[in-house]
């Protein structure tokens, strides 16, 4: 008998995996290191391929990220207005097809960084100022207050 540690989900609207952050930080330094290549690295067809599929992959979970915090915003919102612009150009470059280049490879790089300071100005927007009240008698929740105000 064979008997599975393993669970399958079934999560057909995304529930689960909007209430889990995005590891961000590998990313980051990958994104980082990738812009800040010149002329032809020693890298192999392969190697761009997986960098490539690798950015393609944080991008569209960071276009999601993007996609739900702007549905929180009012209609009118100029911030949602340009959450929207930024997620149709992020799709038009998310459509076209993977090349195994440097130039293909930095574009997606871009897209990863234009997607993360999106969501991070709508995240900065989206924290309510009531809450932050609440917590203010903390001396850490004070300090992370007047972080986010500056």
């Amino acid at each position: 008998m064979h008997t599975s540690t393993h669970t399958v989900l079934y999560d057909p609207d995304g529930l689960i995996e909007a209430e889990l952050p995005l590891d961000r930080e590998p990313y980051e330094c990958l994104v980082t290191a990738v812009l800040a290549w010149t002329g032809q690295d020693t890298l192999t067809t392969r190697d761009l391929e997986q960098i490539a599929l690798q950015l393609t992959g944080h991008a569209r979970a960071v276009a999601t990220d993007v996609r739900r915090r702007a549905g929180r915003l009012p209609r009118n919102s100029g911030r949602r207005a340009l959450a929207d612009v930024v997620l149709r150009e992020a799709e038009g470059w998310l459509s076209a097809t993977l090349e195994s280049t440097v130039h293909c490879v930095q574009s997606r790089a871009r897209l990863v960084r234009a997607l993360c300071e999106r969501l991070d100005r709508l995240e900065a927007v989206l924290v309510p100022e009531w809450g932050l009240f609440c917590f203010s008698h903390s001396p850490t929740a004070t300090r992370w207050i007047q972080a986010q105000r500056s």
